[in-house]
């Protein structure tokens, strides 16, 4: 049954050799890789009128000279992560570059910085998305972590299905909100041409405003910038694109960064033009919206659409997070289980996980985006400065032809990079606090499973020279319950492997059943001896476990193996197993996972 459902929600198993076919061209890229930094068109302008507006609306004019801040940020960004990209054509990003030319401390910190940041996408991403949502209708505001969580399932089983068949999908979404908010902007630009648009509904540029400091204006620019993440993503991903990968990535990124721009600036223009004031209840685009067309077909498309593309962004870390993952699983300072493909040769584990931990966010903030936020933008221009600060290394210590330029363009991104997150740390550092505990618990959780490993890898190494302890003979446990041909198939198997001692061990519940078995198994298999345990409280697994307890002690001190067979029967219909089977797959559950013990089922087939 359960295998099943899941041919029927992820589809058919995918072949090895398919995987070239799993490629995205760039079309398909620009849509699911750079899905992320478009849709914080939708809540980065909000964030810097939400910081202007603890003055007056008259201060709002600010966001204009700040938009420009952040398109100068975008631009320098874009050149460095374009050298990054032909740099490192293996993908990696940020982890690879700071690992290979600052330390391993420093690519740790922005290996962790990136995974804990494409967890915060997914949850700001959906919890934006469901804003938008509730933004078109009120009524569901209540329900707003349900939706949430209803979002990330969906879109976790899309990506379970594989790149290229969320990417066919989810491509439409993309491109239909880049479409509407072309459509709003020339029209909102077209109403301020012809007077539509009257000065009145805003504070002229240059207006003195009280009360406006250098760290205000600070703390609306770093709120400006959370715009910018997900730029970094494509440079992760350039394994995922078709041949040849670093020049279509590096042309998806170029696209990406003039869509970005067009639209930043698009809707922080807007929203200065029409004098729009954040709303708790409505998102500035949804305001926007409906000045320029009123609560209309274009206004529920726009908004649909919207809502449509802050869902999906969270496709960025789907597509990143995993491929990132990899390549701290491959170094051994996460689980080796990142690393295994998935039935649609999609490594699954890394998807899975993201989304378990993306829902936990979700519920702890109460899907609230602007708490989410800070943390998340904190988080990516960590290993933007890493990033292009490793780069710098790489040009001074290789010099290779041009390296002139490419040192000019990386110090600017990192000189940028560097200052906007010491403002992040300045101005948000209430928000941002978490930043300090977390990190350092990641790098040093990476150190003890690197550790971890190689101190396993050391004593599984057959050049070692300690010799191995021979092993003296076997003990085979099998728990009974009665008499049938299941016990006596499991019995069979037992004496085929020829072992030292065979127990069979029986719980009884009350003294006379205890004694009418002990004759019946004296009669059938007197060979086999028998323990009978008797349960006070009519426990199975509690008797059961501390006698083999008892048993592995004195065999491991006479390097002796144990060995659990527990016996089972195999019905016709697979989902009536566990009707039948309850006592054989508690134990094999308590027991699977014991040092020093194997264990095993011996199945018995019904023919009928």
């Amino acid at each position: 049954m359960f295998s099943a459902l899941k041919r029927l929600l992820i589809g058919q198993p995918l072949k090895s050799a398919e995987l070239g076919e799993q490629k995205l061209n760039k079309t398909k890229a620009l849509a699911i890789l750079s899905s992320d930094a478009l849709s914080s068109v939708a809540y980065g302008p909000e964030q810097i009128l939400i910081v202007l507006i603890t003055i007056s609306t008259a201060a709002l004019w600010y966001s204009i000279p700040i938009g420009v801040g952040v398109l100068i940020l975008l631009l320098a960004l874009i050149l460095s992560y374009r050298q990054i990209i032909f740099a490192y054509p293996h993908g990696g990003g940020a982890y690879v570059v700071s690992k290979e030319n600052l330390g391993v401390n420093a690519g740790l910190l922005a290996g962790g910085s990136l995974l804990v940041d494409y967890i915060l996408t997914v949850a700001v991403s959906i919890s934006a998305g469901t804003d938008a949502i509730t933004s078109a209708f009120p009524s569901l505001h209540p329900y707003n972590v349900n939706i949430a969580i209803l979002l990330v399932v969906a879109i976790t089983i899309l990506n379970l299905r594989g790149i290229t068949e969320s990417a066919s999908i989810l491509a439409y979404p993309v491109y239909l909100f880049i479409l509407a908010l072309i459509i709003l902007i020339c029209v909102g630009l077209y109403k301020g041409v012809t007077g539509t648009v009257t000065p009145e509904m805003h504070a002229p540029i240059g207006t003195p405003v009280a009360g406006i400091t250098l760290f205000l204006l600070l703390k609306a620019f770093a709120s400006g910038s959370s715009a910018l993440t997900g730029v970094e993503a494509i440079s992760n991903a350039i394994p995922n694109f078709k041949d040849p990968g670093p020049k279509n990535a590096s042309k998806t990124l170029a696209a990406m960064g003039l869509l970005l721009a067009i639209l930043f600036s698009g809707i922080v223009y807007l929203a200065y033009a029409y004098g729009i004031a954040p709303k708790a209840e409505e998102t500035v685009v949804s305001q926007i919206a409906s000045q320029t067309f009123g609560r209309n077909y274009m206004y529920y498309f726009i908004q649909g659409t919207t809502a449509l593309i802050l869902v999906l962004a969270a496709n960025t870390g789907y597509s990143a997070f995993p491929l990132l993952a990899v390549n701290l699983a491959r170094d051994k300072y996460i689980a080796r289980m990142f690393t295994i493909r998935g039935d649609r040769l999609g490594y699954s584990n890394g998807i899975i996980f993201l989304a378990i931990m993306s829902i936990i966010l979700i519920i702890a903030f109460k899907g609230r985006t602007e708490h989410l936020i800070p943390l998340y933008a904190v988080g990516v221009f960590i290993p933007f400065t890493l990033a292009q600060t490793g780069m710098l290394v790489k040009w001074v210590r290789e010099k290779p032809k041009g390296w002139i330029v490419k040192l000019t363009i990386n110090l600017i991104g990192a000189l940028i990079s560097f200052t906007v997150m010491l403002i992040f740390f300045i101005t948000k550092l209430g928000q941002v606090w978490p930043v300090f505990i977390f990190l350092p618990l990641i790098v040093y959780t990476f150190h003890k499973i690197k550790k971890h490993y190689e101190a396993v890898s050391e004593q599984l190494r057959i050049t070692t020279c300690e010799p191995s302890i021979p092993i003296k003979g076997n003990v085979m446990i099998v728990p009974v319950a009665g008499i049938t041909h299941v016990v006596e198939n499991s019995m069979n198997y037992a004496k085929s492997l020829a072992p030292d001692q065979i127990i069979a061990v029986y719980v009884a519940f009350d003294r006379e059943a205890e004694k009418q078995f002990q004759e019946k198994w004296e009669c059938w298999q007197p060979d086999v001896r028998l323990v009978t345990l008797h349960s006070h409280y009519r426990s199975i697994i509690q008797p059961l476990t501390k006698f083999i307890d008892t048993v592995e002690h004195k065999a491991n001190e006479s390097n002796f193996r144990v060995t659990v067979l527990i016996p089972q029967f195999i019905p016709k219909r697979n989902w009536q197993h566990i009707l039948h089977n309850q006592s054989s797959l508690l134990i094999r559950a308590f027991l699977l996972y014991r040092r020093d013990l194997i264990v095993t089922t011996v199945p018995y087939h019904l023919k009928k």
